[in-house]
């Protein structure tokens, strides 16, 4: 059965782009002002779509739906939460092409990254069965302690109550999903907002939730500003957990206003590949350029600068300048041809030029690349770059690879460390021995060896240190961030009582 989006959307009569609607206590509605923003197609400029621009109250409305509906999903066990979900694949499943052709439409992703993302968003949902076994509990014996001697306690998991889920605009499918899977299936409701310039995505997957059968006012999507509906969101103290993903700034806002609520944030990062003397220079090569440009560069988790070893710096230059000349062409994001689309605003466009100018201006040289048109940025190879660049520290999220070359692992380290970030990076040598030293010394979340950072499906878990964020994400991992633990201590009768445990 595929799925059916009528009730979410509403045609409009002229051919104009129709409008959305959000989801709240199982309704779908308009604002309640009927005030709407336009969703555009960052590859054409073209108006896509409508999504209701929800009010404050709206917000409010949906938080107290998440909070009234908390038993209502708790009460369900696990194992018939889990089948709803794998109704919910299914579905996603029969509406593949659906989901892929509105990412490209909203986010300018390249088609076949959109199919990665679908199909990452499928086996997510597969695995739910192996992520809720997570929620395991423990039988502690009091008698190796004097003062608990004669107790036990079990220690258990239970759902934090209501997640606030706040996603960004770069995986508009699978980072909501990510939130909303591991909340759903723990026993938590939910209040998710999508990026205005991604909303529709979530959209659709909340339509999919609900034919597969989650009960209303369990999941609830509002679309909206971020100082209206994000802040009410944010600021209600019946949230009980706000996971986050975006920028650090935004991130420190939600630190400020948050209160007293459980917080997983994901922020940004400025990625490190170190590029050490005895690396192979080959495969070095196309996994920067992979984990440096695939979606332009719009992720949290790129390759945002490159130290290499001087004894090694011209053979890998001249290597990744070919690689990326050879592989990473810039075009329209339905073509199966282009590896980069557009950046996903003109602001976002103008934000990485910058950067390159400010380089360029200081002595960096531009190997290729280093031009745009419209919000298309060319996949830019920055050499020469100085600590006196802004874009040695400050992230990009664009398709540049700035080139730092340095004299010894030591100064690797103490370049990559001194970065304000610290979520992911990259080592590549042929040491393995030296590949761990090093790996034990980067303050990030995650280190790669021998390949470009990439989270997938969350089957390693990840998250950052320093201003990248708090929390970890993945299979199981995320369940312990949307679960609290409780312990139940049991004192055991007296021995002399009839029927007394021995």
């Amino acid at each position: 059965m595929p799925l059916d989006s009528t009730p979410l959307f509403e045609k409009s009569p002229n051919g104009t782009p129709g409008t959305y609607r959000c989801y709240i206590n199982g309704k779908w509605r308009a604002s309640s002002n009927g005030a709407t923003f336009a969703v555009t197609n960052p590859a054409t400029g073209e108006v896509i779509a409508h999504v209701p621009k929800m009010t404050r109250e709206d917000a409010a409305e949906a938080v107290e739906a998440a909070y009234q509906s908390r038993r209502r999903i708790r009460d369900i066990p696990a194992i018939e939460r889990v089948e709803i979900l794998d109704r919910a694949r299914v579905l996603l499943e029969e509406s593949r092409q659906l989901f892929v052709e509105t990412i490209v439409a909203e986010s300018g992703k390249p088609v076949s990254v959109a199919e990665g993302e679908v199909k990452a968003t499928i086996e997510r949902l597969r695995l739910t069965l192996e992520e809720v076994r997570s929620m395991r509990g423990d039988y502690i014996p009091g008698d190796w302690v004097k003062d608990t001697s004669g107790k036990f306690a079990i220690v258990r998991r239970e759902p934090r109550g209501v997640v606030a889920a706040i996603c960004p605009f770069n995986y508009p499918l699978f980072i909501s999903s990510a939130k909303v899977i591991p909340a759903l299936v723990s026993g938590n409701t939910v209040i998710a907002k999508p990026s205005s310039e991604t909303p529709l995505s979530l959209l659709l997957f909340a339509r999919l939730l609900e034919q597969a059968g989650i009960p209303p006012g369990t999941l609830n999507v509002v679309t909206g500003s971020g100082r209206e509906v994000g802040d009410v969101i944010v600021e209600s103290p019946l949230v009980d957990m706000i996971t986050f993903t975006g920028s650090t700034s935004v991130g420190e806002q939600v630190v400020l206003k948050a209160g007293m609520k459980k917080l997983h944030l994901e922020l940004g990062g400025k990625g490190a590949a170190l590029v050490l003397d005895d690396a192979n220079l080959e495969l070095a090569a196309k996994e920067v350029a992979k984990g440096g440009l695939r979606f332009a560069g719009q992720r949290c988790d790129a390759i945002d600068r490159i130290l290499v070893h001087e004894s090694v710096a011209e053979e890998f230059i001249e290597k990744l300048v070919k690689e990326v000349q050879a592989n990473y062409k810039t075009g329209d994001p339905r073509d199966r041809k282009t590896a980069v689309g557009p950046l996903i605003t003109p602001k976002a466009a103008k934000f990485v030029m910058e950067l390159i100018e400010d380089a360029r201006q200081k002595g960096a040289k531009v190997l290729t690349g280093g031009t745009s048109h419209d919000q298309f940025v060319e996949p830019t190879v920055l050499d020469n770059i100085t600590p006196d660049m802004r874009v040695a520290w400050e992230e990009s999220f664009g398709p540049v690879l700035p080139i730092i070359r340095v004299r010894s692992v030591e100064e690797m380290l103490e370049i990559a460390n001194k970065s304000e970030y610290a979520l992911d990076s990259a080592v590549f040598t042929a040491d393995i021995n030296k590949a761990f030293g090093i790996a034990r010394r980067l303050a990030d979340g995650e280190v790669t060896i021998n390949g470009h950072p990439a989270h997938g499906v969350g089957h390693f878990p990840f998250g950052g240190n320093k201003k990248s964020g708090m929390g970890r994400e993945g299979i199981g991992a995320s369940i312990e961030e949307m679960t609290r633990v409780q312990t139940i201590v049991f004192n055991l009768p007296p021995k002399e009582t009839p029927f007394a445990w021995a």
